[in-house]
């Protein structure tokens, strides 16, 4: 879990906002893969961290 040690509210606020709007993009993603792949939806994650870094390592060589 990153830390902040900033007092302002609104940025605190802000970070935490970010952060769960990209865990509900992350989980939608994930969706319409499995829904794309399979034809129906299991709770267990397909797009994972380390399938998305693999990828990205083996697309841009990064890493």
């Amino acid at each position: 879990m990153a830390a902040t040690t900033s007092k302002n509210f609104e940025l605190r606020f802000f970070y935490f906002a970010f952060a769960c709007l990209l865990y509900s993009i992350w989980r939608a993603v994930d969706l319409l893969v499995q829904v794309q792949l399979t034809g129906e939806y299991e709770h267990p994650l397909i797009v994972t961290a380390d399938n998305t870094l693999t990828l990205l390592k083996k697309e841009t060589g990064i890493g």
